[in-house]
């Protein structure tokens, strides 16, 4: 309604205009108002247009993506061989690609055939997620940052306490269950065979990340013989501390130190400084969303008003 009313009220405008004598001294300035009153409304056309092409392109994209998680998902279940790593990724991946794939359906249709029910769907869903988003990132930082967590875990009386986040990772994260996947996917995706090879010389100089330097070599201090970044022997008089981790060390390309108290200190202290870089990306793709969420609001609105019909 209000889109007709605007319509309307410049059509009387511009009759009004044209009403005016062509010998008048504002005839010029009155062209110029009506020349610029007829542009405003083919720009209109245009970003009609626009939005429903933006909202489709994007959708097109996830489309493609969702196809991909999908296809990587039923791979990793048809593979017979397959490791526990790739047993625990199938699962979350078909359930990611199929959400997509509804979704960008959804937004496809709504854009592409003005359907407003599709599209309202559509905008929904964007809206739980960005909620989502804001969500999560309020909880990795009390989960990483210990300051913050310390500060309110310690909120409360005696009985009643904000929660322990302190220590969440380390009781969620590096657990036996969600451990031995995480020890699975570095073993399947060769994570230690990536440090550098070279003579024992050589290999001290390399400035090895926390989490390969914890993982894929045992602790320095046990004394052990270097052969090669992978392969070290113990002494005949035993390691030279006596350390568990100096136990648990086990040659075995998929065993090496992942057991080591060393390299789950080291995998948590590698998540709370990655975050840090990790969440720039989340504040790209957050305003991204909400960009891509106001345009689909702009294509709602489209939808409704009239005299634009379906495209191909």
């Amino acid at each position: 309604m209000k889109n007709k009313h605007y319509v309307t009220k410049n059509k009387k405008l511009i009759r009004f205009l044209r009403s005016i004598p062509e010998k008048s001294d504002h005839s010029i300035l009155i062209h110029i108002i009506i020349i610029f009153f007829s542009k405003i409304k083919k720009l209109k056309k245009k970003m009609v247009r626009v939005s429903n092409f933006v909202i489709s392109l994007v959708n097109v994209l996830t489309f493609m993506v969702a196809m991909m998680a999908l296809g990587f998902g039923l791979w990793f279940k048809a593979d017979e061989a397959k490791s526990l790593c790739q047993k625990s990724l199938y699962m979350p991946l078909l359930i990611f690609g199929a959400s997509l794939l509804v979704l960008s359906l959804m937004g496809l249709i709504g854009s592409c055939c003005r359907a407003s029910f599709f599209l309202w769907i559509y905008l929904f869903f964007l809206f739980m997620f960005i909620v989502g988003m804001i969500c999560l990132s309020i909880f990795t930082i009390l989960v990483t940052n210990k300051s913050v967590a310390k500060a309110l875990s310690g909120k409360g009386g005696n009985d009643a306490k904000f929660g322990d986040w302190g220590n969440w990772l380390e009781k969620h994260v590096v657990n036996d269950q969600n451990w031995d996947d995480i020890k699975s996917c570095m073993a399947t995706f060769r994570y230690c065979q990536m440090i550098p090879r070279g003579k024992p010389a050589d290999f001290y100089k390399y400035n090895l990340p926390a989490a390969q330097s914890s993982c894929c070599k045992p602790p320095t201090y046990c004394g052990f013989e270097f052969k090669n970044a992978t392969f070290w022997t113990m002494p005949k008089t035993g390691p030279a501390v006596p350390d568990s981790d100096c136990k648990t060390w086990n040659n075995a390309q998929n065993e090496l130190c992942f057991n080591c108290r060393s390299c789950k200190a080291s995998f948590l202290e590698t998540i709370q400084k990655n975050w840090n870089k990790m969440a720039i990306l989340n504040f790209c793709v957050f305003v991204f969303i909400i960009i891509i969420y106001s345009i689909g609001c702009c294509a709602l609105r489209n939808n409704r008003s009239k005299g634009y019909g379906p495209y191909a």
